[in-house]
């Protein structure tokens, strides 16, 4: 099992779930996020003053998949959150050990 990690712009999130959902993904969790890369942050007007914005608004999503699954999630990902500008975000695999679903006490495949 492998962990499928995104780091999206906040308005591709509709088309990303879209993708994944096409391509059979059933779950997925999303967080707000904060952080910057090449962008270094970007300057702002507020009442006539220049400001720096350092840390810019982000989604994380994150999946687990079987490992066979991972190389179409990430081309979905890929497609769907694309814009072609600096500030696109950054896809990143990691290997699962475990999985244990709480109410059941499932374990590994059964459990996602």
């Amino acid at each position: 099992m492998k962990k499928v990690e995104a780091i999206i712009r906040p308005f591709k999130l509709d088309e990303v779930k879209i993708a994944l959902v096409n391509g059979g993904i059933v779950g997925m969790t999303v967080s707000e996020v904060r952080g910057f890369g090449r962008q270094k942050g970007q300057t702002e007007r507020y009442r006539g003053s220049e400001y720096t914005v350092e840390f810019l608004q982000k989604l994380k999503v994150e999946i687990v998949v079987e490992d066979e699954s991972v190389d179409k999630v990430v081309e979905e990902l890929i497609k769907a959150a694309r814009t072609g500008e600096i500030g696109d975000g950054k896809i990143f695999v990691s290997p699962v050990e475990e999985i244990i679903r709480i109410r059941t006490g499932e374990r590994g495949d059964q459990a996602v």
